[in-house]
């Protein structure tokens, strides 16, 4: 990793602290209803994450180890696109006060909202909160996602 100023400043150096490879750990809940056994999953993974600069747009490609890919553009006027699942969904990012970046997508059809906060406790420590919330305000879902940065060993 190279000495990118921590935390970050701006979305170009949130965005670069994002590059790399992660090892995670991620809970869910469904709070929508499901039976008492499988309201809740945790489970570990594996994910990269690269970053490429196209027009006056930055695109952080997201691609974990079962081969499931998504792309996230971030428009430089708080725009969001998000292409995942062979669907694309729309929205705006911020980044807060506190150095961590919100970004808010809305499904088209069902009017359901999402909710993500990713912040940075170290370089190679990330945090993710999702909620999900239906149009009426009903929470549908939460997920929290801890991850650690794969780093190389020293060489000697």
């Amino acid at each position: 990793m190279d000495e990118t100023a921590f935390p970050p400043a701006d979305l170009k150096a949130f965005l670069a602290l994002c590059v790399g490879s992660w090892m995670s750990l991620r809970s869910r809940f469904d709070l929508s209803g499901g039976s008492e056994d499988d309201w809740h999953t945790s489970d570990r993974g594996e994910v990269t994450v690269s970053l490429s600069e196209q027009a006056a747009d930055w695109l952080l490609s997201v691609r974990s180890a079962d081969g499931a890919a998504s792309e996230l553009r971030f428009a430089h006027d708080g725009g969001l696109v998000v292409v995942a699942d062979g669907g694309e969904r729309c929205g705006g990012w911020q980044l807060r006060e506190d150095a961590s970046l919100e970004l808010q997508l809305t499904d088209a059809d069902s009017g359901a909202s999402v909710l993500e906060r990713i912040w940075f406790i170290k370089p190679n420590l990330r945090l993710r909160s999702t909620t999900a919330i239906a149009k009426d305000g009903t929470p549908l879902q939460a997920r929290f996602c801890s991850e650690i940065r794969r780093v190389s060993s020293p060489q000697a």
